[in-house]
């Protein structure tokens, strides 16, 4: 979602600099913009009767596999009790089991059902979709040089 038309550009001038970075908040806005957006449609695609954060959990659970809920809560940001609320929620949807932790009795160990990956594989599918729609006429070297230069924003230096 570009917030220029395509006549607009930020030109030189003696604050070039200060009118580049406010452009480039303004598209990096923009984005995140879209991206919450999207993540609410798929977090309703995951499943509509829970808050768009289960979504996240579930996201997190496809990605890294079975962990303890401490562990969930504590790699996605979360409140252990609202996690716990969460984990209970979706277990009753059938969207994820608990098993007891081998390494503690006392603990369990959280994975996804197959509903419940297939949901996600599902929402991250309209992810992917939506994303694809606005890059599929871009080239290579266009997709190359989003990819590196978001890679350098990011600070990963390979």
């Amino acid at each position: 979602m570009s917030t220029t038309s395509s006549g607009d550009r930020v030109h030189s001038s003696p604050d070039g600099r200060r009118e580049l970075e406010l452009a480039l908040g303004t598209e990096l806005n923009a984005l995140l913009s879209a991206s919450r957006a999207l993540t609410e449609k798929s977090a309703a695609r995951f499943h509509p009767e829970l808050r768009p954060a289960a979504f996240h959990l579930a996201r997190w659970l496809y990605a890294f596999g079975p962990a303890k809920p401490s562990a969930i809560a504590r790699e996605v940001g979360m409140d252990r009790s609202a996690t716990s609320g969460l984990i209970r929620q979706m277990k009753q949807l059938d969207l994820v089991r608990s098993a007891p932790d081998p390494a503690d009795s006392r603990g369990v160990i959280i994975s996804l059902t197959a509903a419940g990956r297939a949901r996600v594989v599902d929402a991250l599918d309209l992810r992917g979709s939506e994303f694809f729609q606005r890059t599929k006429t871009w080239g290579e070297a266009e997709l190359s040089a989003l990819v590196e230069l978001l890679r350098k924003f990011n600070g990963d230096s390979q």
